[in-house]
């Protein structure tokens, strides 16, 4: 027998659970100071090598076996239950860090999400929590433009520097535009690379909801269309990028959040469609996914009565996550609910019954609970009192540790981070997201043939920026590489006010009784200025950075851009409107002489529409959607 290969039992698990297990030796995890390595999987078709892969099938059975008969039920229910965290810099000794530690190692939790910070921070952060559980941690993170989406490094004020981070690239729409599965498969193997170099096992992408509603106030550009086919074939190839690389994708919202306007944070969703359009439409891209080998699934806080007639979030709908999605779509990976502490799934009931009714519907990972313990207790006392059963949680916990041994945690759980900096954001990574970016450029309009700018170098070219005030990165890789033709480029930044209107609860001098009003407001004055500046200019480039594309905001035009693009317009000025964050910007505004979507306001997105404007780069993207008045499903006009 192998030095290291068993341990007492004492050494692994905690004492004083609620339900007594005979101890016996299990298979060792690493332990502190293990060197680090990254496993790569792999879902290819069994080949040459198929004894091989039946071998290690087998090996990856046993040690789950072996793992899951020496756990009392509080532990095999712990392992469920995966926690929130944040992936900054925090000191050893930082409250919040040591929170979150202390859950991890006395509740012996299964696995986190972990959030934003930069990629060293991340990397550190899932190092650090490792060495605190028992058993070794499956970490998921919401990846769904490559790990930029979680990794990027912020600013440092106030010089403003850019401290750079992972490798980013648009919005899953802006993938959609590009109408290439070659590039959404490599923005899946980068995301899967980088994410693994982190400590990242599970990425929850892709979104493979079918965003046929302008009004979704959670989806929008987060989804590659409002086309089946389109996000079908685009979800496909992004989930084989990314599982080909070493990581497990997570189809989501299952089985469909996109032909909805209610925000599943806030109450619960409705999808209000029959059974044959789902069939059609929302379950297209999930079935090609399932078919295609995907090992992840997450689901939605929705109601969808051609389901599930008891207006229960599908979250917890055993006619939806067992029927539905194991049995007749043939679905056998890793279910992960979306988050617990949404208003979608809780409505009415306790944070416990809702987790019971999780486990009920067939789910494996209980994501984010508003009390951890809370909702081990409460599955617990479940099975002790028949309403759940044992051999049901043991499905799932072997599930978990089968995937635990398969990324080769079992024996190095931590990465290493001296080699975080040779992948995450290297130089190849990030010629992949620039093509796709200018890829992802869609010219909408163009009615006097103004793209590209055939303008001299001394033209009078003004850009005005509407963005908030805490994003510092807006506009300035646009004018950056627009000052490059034009040295005299005039610039400006309009802020929108937020203005927090007092409720009933304030005036009672109750805690939590202010509410921010959904439209940021251009003030008058500020307006004034940009219409002074602009009077008498070339062309008048107004680029929108307002509502970023996952939430309400994002579907509002900003109070003051109706106005001030009437304006120009009367003072017979040419426009170019650029829409960087919210794809259904142009609805409800004055239209312009031409209109530019770029997907996304990161810098290579900025760069590439403004390239595209100065005619350095074609233009090619296509509509991954309807603009109802303004263009159809499939347009883009070609430079």
């Amino acid at each position: 027998m192998a030095k290291g290969w068993l341990v007492p039992l004492s050494t692994v698990l905690a004492v004083g659970c609620v339900a007594a297990a005979r101890p016996r030796p299990i298979p060792t995890v690493s332990t502190p100071g293990t060197a680090a390595a990254t496993t790569s999987i792999s879902t290819s078709p069994a080949s040459p090598t198929r004894g091989a892969s039946s071998r290690r099938a087998l090996s990856r059975e046993a040690w789950a076996d072996s793992v899951l008969g020496a756990l009392t039920m509080r532990q095999k229910v712990a392992q469920m239950v995966w926690v929130w965290t944040l992936g900054d810099y925090t000191a050893v000794d930082a409250p919040g860090y040591l929170a979150i530690e202390k859950q991890i190692s006395e509740l012996e939790l299964g696995g986190i999400i972990v959030s934003v910070g930069g990629p060293m921070d991340i990397a550190t952060k899932v190092n650090a929590l490792q060495r605190s559980a028992k058993l070794p941690l499956l970490v998921g993170a919401d990846l769904e433009t490559g790990a930029a989406f979680r990794a990027r490094g912020g600013w440092f004020l106030p010089n403003a520097i850019e401290l750079g981070g992972a490798t980013s690239f648009p919005y899953q729409m802006g993938i959609g535009a590009t109408r290439d599965p070659k590039l959404a498969y490599e923005m899946g193997r980068v995301t899967a690379q980088e994410g693994r170099a982190m400590g990242i096992h599970m990425a929850f992408a892709p979104v493979l909801d079918v965003n046929n509603n302008p009004k979704n106030p959670v989806i929008s550009a987060r989804s590659f269309g409002e086309d089946a086919s389109l996000v079908a074939e685009m979800g496909t190839a992004l989930v084989r990028g990314i599982q080909e690389h070493g990581m497990l994708a997570t189809g989501k919202h299952f089985p469909g959040h996109g032909d909805t306007e209610q925000n599943s944070h806030l109450e619960l969703s409705r999808v209000n469609v029959s059974r044959a359009r789902l069939d059609s439409v929302e379950l297209k891209p999930f079935q090609a996914a399932i078919d295609a080998g995907l090992r992840g699934m997450m689901t939605f806080h929705g109601d969808l009565p051609a389901l599930d007639t008891t207006h229960t979030a599908a979250t917890l709908s055993v006619k939806v996550m067992t029927d539905l999605l194991r049995t007749q779509m043939k679905f056998n990976g890793l279910l992960v609910t979306d988050a617990l502490d949404m208003n979608g799934v809780l409505g009415g009931v306790t944070m416990g019954e809702a987790t019971i009714r999780a486990v009920e519907a067939g789910n494996d990972v209980l994501l984010m609970p508003t009390d951890a313990k809370v909702s081990i207790e409460a599955v617990v006392e479940a099975v002790a009192k028949g309403r759940l059963s044992e051999a049901r949680i043991d499905a799932s916990v072997k599930k978990l540790l089968m995937a635990k041994h398969e990324f080769g945690l079992h024996t190095a759980r931590y990465v290493d981070l001296e080699a975080v900096r040779s992948t995450v954001g290297s130089a190849a990574n990030q010629a992949a997201a620039r093509e796709a970016a200018a890829k992802a450029i869609t010219l909408v309009r163009d009615t006097l043939s103004l793209v590209p700018f055939k303008l001299p170098r001394q033209a009078k070219v003004v850009s005005i920026t509407v963005s908030s005030r805490v994003d510092l990165s807006a506009g300035r890789g646009f004018d950056a590489e627009l000052r490059s033709a034009f040295p005299n480029l005039l610039s400006l930044t309009l802020t929108p006010e937020v203005v927090a209107e007092a409720t009933a609860g304030a005036a009672a001098g109750n805690a939590g009784g202010y509410r921010i009003t959904p439209d940021p407001t251009i003030l008058p004055a500020s307006a004034e200025n940009a219409l002074a500046i602009a009077r008498g200019a070339d062309v008048v480039l107004v680029s929108s950075y307002i509502g970023a594309a996952t939430n309400t905001a994002s579907m509002v035009p900003t109070q003051g851009l109706p106005e001030l693009l009437t304006a120009l317009r009367d003072a017979n000025t040419k426009v170019v409107l650029v829409s960087f964050n919210n794809p259904y910007l142009q609805l409800g505004l004055p239209l312009t002489e031409a209109h530019l979507i770029a997907w996304s306001p990161w810098t290579s997105a900025q760069r590439a529409a403004a390239r595209a404007l100065l005619g350095r780069a074609p233009i090619t993207g296509k509509l991954p959607i309807t603009l109802p008045g303004v263009a159809s499903f499939g347009a883009g006009l070609v430079r």
